[in-house]
């Protein structure tokens, strides 16, 4: 529509933009109110390109809150994970464009400075020229060349090689989920790569592993021990597209308590994260496409 609001036309942009920088659904969408509420405050008829001049906004403001979360997330109980959300499955058929969400990526991106991880999303993901970046983070294009070529480096050196295999993360997901149900120690064990990592985020609310664990047996019996428990009764496990990958959900009475992500290399789970932490479940309550 011609006469659609700019905000509302960008949104969908916008939001991405957001969630992609600080890795969680409930920052995202408070950046995006303070980005609608400095929108109506503004006189738009000093605004020559809204979509330019809402990214910017977006982004600085995202930067802000991102700066100030490090210094929380240094003191996070147990291991940081970002926020899951569901996914639409014409996200999950487009390979690029869900490895940019995808929590293995958004880990990666959770070890840049606050500015690089801007510039290399303004980049990598939305493809922005290094003077467009500049103009939006109010630097020199020389430093944001610079920047860009530091935070590339970076993520290509730190993002895991996986199977993109849809067929192959399905089956295993499918043998994941039995053996969790069947409380099969044997049949997860096979499941796990030797060198396998388990990170479970339950940001000191509810229980969950305080460091990272490793190996086959000590994973798979510390995820059949969380199962047993009198508190699990009645959790059921159903596949789901989240951020992007086919990964497993486990709810109780209907409500999401869980979502599993994994990396899937040579046909195994090497990398697994188990989100748990209550207050940042909310991108499972309801899918969302607005990560496109």
């Amino acid at each position: 529509m011609p006469d659609q609001d700019p905000f509302l036309e960008h949104r969908r942009l916008l939001f991405a933009t957001a969630y992609r920088m600080l890795g969680t659904v409930t920052d995202a969408e408070d950046v995006l109110q303070d980005t609608w509420l400095k929108w109506n405050a503004v006189d738009r008829a000093t605004v020559t390109h809204p979509r330019a001049y809402l990214v910017r906004t977006v982004t600085n403001l995202a930067l802000n809150r991102l700066t100030s979360a490090r210094a929380t997330r240094e003191q996070y109980v147990g291991p940081w994970l970002p926020e899951p959300v569901l996914t639409s499955p014409d996200i999950a058929e487009d390979t690029a464009l869900a490895d940019t969400v995808s929590t293995a990526m958004l880990v990666v991106l959770e070890t840049l400075a606050p500015v690089e991880r801007a510039v290399f999303l303004l980049r990598e993901v939305f493809g922005y020229t290094h003077a467009e970046i500049a103009g939006t983070l109010d630097r020199s294009e020389a430093n944001v060349r610079q920047i860009a070529h530091r935070a590339k480096n970076h993520v290509r050196a730190r993002r895991p090689r996986f199977d993109t295999d849809k067929a192959a993360r399905a089956h295993v997901t499918d043998q994941f989920m039995a053996a969790c149900a069947g409380g099969d120690l044997n049949a997860l064990m096979d499941l796990l790569a030797p060198d396998v990592t388990c990170w479970s985020d339950g940001g000191g609310v509810v229980t969950a592993a305080r460091r990272p664990l490793h190996g086959p047996d000590h994973v798979a019996r510390w995820i059949l021990g969380v199962l047993a428990k009198p508190s699990s009764a009645g959790i059921e496990l159903t596949a789901a597209e989240i951020n992007g990958e086919l990964g497993a959900l486990a709810a109780l009475a209907g409500n999401p308590g869980a979502a599993f992500t994994f990396d899937l290399v040579d046909g195994r789970i090497k990398n697994l994260r188990f989100q748990v932490n209550p207050g940042k479940l909310a991108g499972l309550y309801h899918g969302t496409d607005l990560l496109g």
